[in-house]
């Protein structure tokens, strides 16, 4: 036995003898001797030593950094790898499975988004009354461009915009004399792409107006039309007149929505033209197939400016019967001196047989820039129907033909008188009409009616716009109602004004915008503005407004928050529980969530409401989230003795396993759209349940 001296540097000993290997450097001699058999003669001779096996085989078989491929081969063939190997092979596999079929199932189970008309409530801005930019006192497109932090402010991200067409402004601007241009009042084409622009910039959506109905008188249309050159011949609606006495007598006894004949003789063409509004405004013929492609280039050029949804007004007038027999007048008896609108029953010139087909060639062409993800173009009718509400309906089309998004809903706008059951009816009214699956909508305001203030009176305004925003659907809110602002009295407005019509009587009644207390509310730097403001500026004005807590402009914006952050409130069940002369009372659910929001809401006088004798299962108590009443916010209520004063709204909230829309007793009282259910232990939602 020979004694091995112990050395600093590794070895490792072979058959080949006491040969160095280094691990990481290659060592050319080493090379040599290995494929130079003839040298082994010259190799040192083997030495015999006392060697353990089981440390040369763990020397030998231990792993390092930077093993050779011949080394790491021995390792991988091992078992006790390969099997590792294979198990990780499989469980990535595995999970790579379960991940795409959990994906999938979520996709399918997952119910449809909220489109972004959905989501938020609809800011209406009548262009001229909304700020002026350049002094001259009519607001214009650079004044709500400046004033799109507002919007924000409110939570809101759509705005509707009134008419802003190139128009002689009679009706204020509803009659176009250019559809293609933008009227100077108002500004340029380039201050419209620059407010376009701004407004997608902050995230918010944009909603034009568009009269199909009719044009302007001065319109080039009707030019050619009296001249009866070529294709324009056809493009009004032209009726010979009888001469009797000296005077023109019309084909029928057709009357205009303002009063008096619908039929205005014109000396060029010597022949009536019909007017369905002011005799400014002829009718365009849509039986003629090149009108209604005229309208459908316009849609198609606005859109391409950019706009995200069009609001259609008047379309219930876009045909009339052929036959152009008489309309059957409301009293019988009455035959002769028909002048009023209301006179007659209007069986001939509304809603008359393939109106429909051309609204859906109008969806069809909005449809062609809706293929974009995220850039779904809206539709919605402004038609009021008012005693017709399945006529209302039908602009939402049907389950296989769409067409509008949704008809705007005045029903809270028409109502006679205020109470609790009035209100019930008018939401019950379109709930339980409305088609299964479409979206409602609501309004408290409008261009064509009072403001809530003078309408129905100022100790309302907070509570009609808590109604609003915790209703299901889409909110449209007029300018100045968040805010609170009143109708100014009617000797402010010029006599030019008032005998325009009854619509632009009403618009005019609004005053300009009330931004803060300074001359003419902010509205213009200039010294005057086109309608006086308000004398009620210095204390209604957003900029005041925004630093009361207690303000109305305060709680609407926590009404919009409330709106956006709390499911039950954008997409979740709406069950009426109670109303009689004085509150309505209702709640918001989402299935799987035992959070419940209770709305009581007085429209009457003071009351006390015992909401467990009429819904058992209620919990005995519920906090107050938010009142008209600022300082009860936080309060707790007892449920069978809830207090409200005239005017007074409040949100409840409380816990319950046992939601009102799953009780037999309130069954045919809920309703649901765009169903969803929440599920705690994945915080998602989910359609089936």
């Amino acid at each position: 036995t020979v004694e091995v001296e112990a050395r600093s540097l590794p070895m490792e000993l072979s058959e080949k003898g006491g040969v160095q290997n280094n691990g990481f450097v290659q060592n050319e001699d080493f090379e040599d001797k290995e494929t130079d058999t003839s040298s082994q003669e010259e190799m040192p001779k083997r030495c015999s030593v006392d060697v353990d096996p089981v440390a040369v085989e763990e020397t030998v078989l231990k792993p390092y950094a930077g093993m050779p491929k011949e080394v790491l081969l021995q390792f991988s063939s091992q078992a006790r790898y390969r099997v590792t190997r294979e198990i990780l092979f499989w469980l990535v596999i595995a999970g790579s499975v379960v991940l795409v079929c959990a994906t999938i199932a979520i996709i399918a189970l997952s119910p449809r988004c909220l489109d972004w008309w959905q989501a938020s409530p609809i800011y209406q801005i009548y262009p001229r009354s909304f700020k002026d930019s350049n002094m001259d006192g009519n607001g214009d497109l650079k004044g709500i461009q400046e004033k799109l932090d507002h919007i924000t402010y409110l939570n809101i991200k759509t705005i509707w915009i009134t008419s802003f067409f190139k128009s002689p402004l009679k009706d204020l601007g509803y009659g176009a004399e250019d559809f293609y241009d933008i009227d100077p009042i108002f500004g340029s084409m380039t201050d419209f792409e620059n407010l376009i622009a701004a407004i997608h910039d902050k995230g918010l959506k944009v909603i034009m107006d568009l009269i199909p109905n009719h044009t302007s008188d001065k319109h080039r249309w009707f030019q050619l039309s009296r001249n009866r050159t070529g294709k324009y011949t056809d493009y009004y609606i032209w009726q010979d007149c009888r001469q009797a006495a000296g005077s023109v007598v019309p084909p029928n006894n057709w009357v205009s929505v303002f009063g008096n004949s619908s039929w205005q003789f014109d000396d060029l063409r010597k022949q009536c033209y019909f007017h369905q509004f002011g005799k400014e405004q002829p009718d365009l013929n849509f039986r003629n197939p090149a009108v209604q492609q005229e309208i459908r280039d316009i849609i198609k050029f606005w859109l391409g400016k950019g706009v995200d949804g069009f609001s259609f007004g008047t379309v219930k007038f876009l045909l009339e019967a052929t036959h152009l027999r008489d309309e059957p007048p409301v009293n019988k008896s009455q035959n002769e001196s028909i002048t009023a609108y209301s006179q007659l029953h209007h069986d001939y010139t509304t809603t008359q047989v393939g109106l429909h087909d051309i609204i859906r060639s109008f969806r069809h062409t909005m449809n062609e820039f809706s293929r974009e993800p995220g850039r779904y173009r809206f539709m919605g009718s402004d038609d009021d129907e008012k005693e017709d509400i399945e006529a209302t309906m039908m602009y939402y089309g049907t389950t296989f033909i769409q067409e509008a998004d949704f008809p705007f809903n005045f029903n809270l706008i028409n109502m006679k008188d205020l109470s609790g059951n009035s209100i019930f009816e008018a939401v019950n009214s379109w709930m339980k009409n409305m088609p299964a699956g479409k979206w409602p909508n609501w309004a408290v305001g409008s261009p064509n009616t009072a403001r809530i203030s003078t309408r129905i009176g100022k100790e309302y305004i907070n509570v009609m716009n808590m109604l609003l925003l915790t209703l299901p659907g889409t909110p449209v809110t007029y300018y100045g109602e968040e805010i609170g602002m009143e109708n100014i009295v009617s000797e402010n407005v010029s006599e030019e004004h008032v005998n325009s019509g009854p619509v632009v009587a009403t618009l005019t009644e609004k005053s300009p915008m009330q931004w803060d207390g300074e001359v003419n509310a902010g509205f213009t730097e200039g010294n005057s503005s086109w309608l006086p403001v308000n004398a009620n500026y210095q204390s209604v004005n957003v900029e005041i407004q925004s630093t009361w807590s207690n303000s109305t402009l305060s709680l609407y914006r926590a009404l919009t928050l409330l709106r956006n952050n709390e499911l039950p409130m954008n997409r979740g069940w709406m069950c009426h529980v109670w109303n009689d002369s004085n509150v309505f009372v209702y709640v918001r659910e989402l299935d799987g969530l035992d959070r419940v929001f209770m709305m009581v809401l007085n429209f009457g006088q003071k009351s006390t409401t015992d909401l467990q004798a009429v819904a058992p299962h209620l919990p005995s108590e519920a906090v107050i989230r938010l009142s008209t009443h600022f300082s009860n916010a936080g309060k707790v209520v007892n449920t069978k003795l809830i207090k409200t004063e005239m005017g007074e709204g409040l949100v409840l909230e409380y816990k319950t396993a046992k939601p009102v829309h799953t009780m037999e007793a309130f069954q045919g009282k809920c309703f649901v759209a765009e169903k969803a259910c929440y599920s705690k232990a994945l915080n998602l939602l989910y359609m089936n349940c």
